[in-house]
């Protein structure tokens, strides 16, 4: 497979949605989507969304940002929505906070296609969402023979915390936490 010269420019695209195009805005996302290749010389395209959906009343605008790369055999994807952090509210600091994410997430992936990373050996475990806190963001699975296990929105994959419902079917990998058994990882059964 060819090898991408670090030299040669990365094909970025930038788009701005909900704010206008800004050539400032637009070169610093360009400059940071080159650093990645950094970390991997064969990035095959890159995607970057700069958006502002809407403006808050007492917090003024609010960024968000989204990076697709296209990488062999796959795609890595990172997104930098609003939230209750400041940071939303620069853009520059947006794309910073999402590059940096992104960065992390290709060491992540470039790991794993060298067979660096080992697979976790545990069991994913069977359960039922017995408990649902949708606005605070966390629940309880109910696991046979093991009572409820807490689990908290970040420990959902593929962002399907909003899918949840009470009596949704779940796979998950537990562990102890600080006040008791909690899954840190839950994937919802379709």
């Amino acid at each position: 497979m060819l090898q991408r010269s670090p030299t040669v420019q990365l094909p970025v695209q930038v788009t701005f949605r909900g704010i206008p195009q800004s050539d400032a805005l637009e070169q610093y996302a360009r400059k940071r989507a080159e650093k990645l290749q950094t970390l991997f010389t064969r990035i095959i395209d890159c995607h970057v969304a700069l958006e502002a959906p809407h403006r808050h009343r007492n917090t003024g605008r609010h960024f968000r940002v989204r990076v697709e790369l296209a990488v062999p055999g796959g795609e890595v994807v990172v997104s930098h929505a609003p939230g209750d952090e400041s940071t939303n509210e620069d853009a520059y600091a947006a794309i910073d906070e999402t590059f940096d994410r992104l960065g992390r997430r290709l060491e992540d992936w470039v790991r794993r296609q060298r067979g660096d990373v080992k697979r976790r050996e545990e069991p994913y475990r069977q359960g039922r969402v017995s408990k649902l806190w949708s606005y605070e963001g966390y629940g309880f699975i109910e696991a046979p023979d093991e009572g409820e296990i807490y689990f908290h929105r970040n420990s959902v994959l593929h962002d399907g915390f909003d899918r949840l419902k009470i009596g949704s079917a779940v796979r998950f990998i537990g562990e102890e936490g600080e006040k008791g058994p909690q899954a840190s990882t839950v994937v919802r059964v379709d």
